[in-house]
């Protein structure tokens, strides 16, 4: 398989609109890998439309499972994308359907 030609899926792919604001749940398979060891790459996004800072948003993008709160960063620990999605669900003010 050529580098280009990465095989990658979507386990989650859910967006939540409710007035300004926007909650964004996406999970990709991807191949296992130094920067991707699990062979997942999330990020859950709660924050308004079109705002550049999150409220709160986990993410694995750098390859570091980070917590974004505003513009502070802080690194987590990863069990699972599940343990990280629950954690976000009870941290954000709305409800989403599972």
């Amino acid at each position: 398989m050529a580098p280009d030609d990465v095989e990658v899926s979507t386990i989650l792919d859910r967006r939540y609109d409710f007035g300004t604001g926007v909650v964004r749940i996406r999970v990709l398979r991807v191949p296992e890998s130094e920067k991707f060891p699990d062979g997942v790459k999330y990020a859950f996004h709660y924050g308004e439309k079109g705002g550049d800072d999150p409220h709160i948003r986990y993410d694995n993008h750098h390859g570091t499972h980070e917590r974004h709160e505003g513009d502070r960063v802080e690194e987590v620990r990863f069990t699972g994308y599940e343990a990280l999605l629950e954690r976000f669900r009870r941290e954000i003010p709305v409800a989403l359907d599972p």
